[in-house]
């Protein structure tokens, strides 16, 4: 249970850094705007910065359990 709930976290965290591409990224960052999927710049990116580091801390404790069970 614990190695899929790693697994699915880790999923979600490639998702959010494909998320945090820099802005001159044209591709991504145009996608964004346009389609206004994570509100306004600002509130995205404290949304994103928030996202991110809830995500690395569940892995993290994850990890050290799988760990500590082995």
């Amino acid at each position: 249970m614990l190695k899929l709930m790693g697994a699915l976290i880790s999923l979600f965290l490639i998702i959010i850094i494909f998320l945090r591409i820099p802005q001159e990224n044209v591709g991504l960052a145009s996608f964004a705007t346009k389609s206004n999927i994570l509100g306004s710049p600002s509130s995205a990116t404290r949304f994103l910065n928030i996202l991110t580091g809830i995500g690395i801390l569940a892995y993290f404790t994850i990890a050290i359990q799988i760990n500590l069970l082995n």
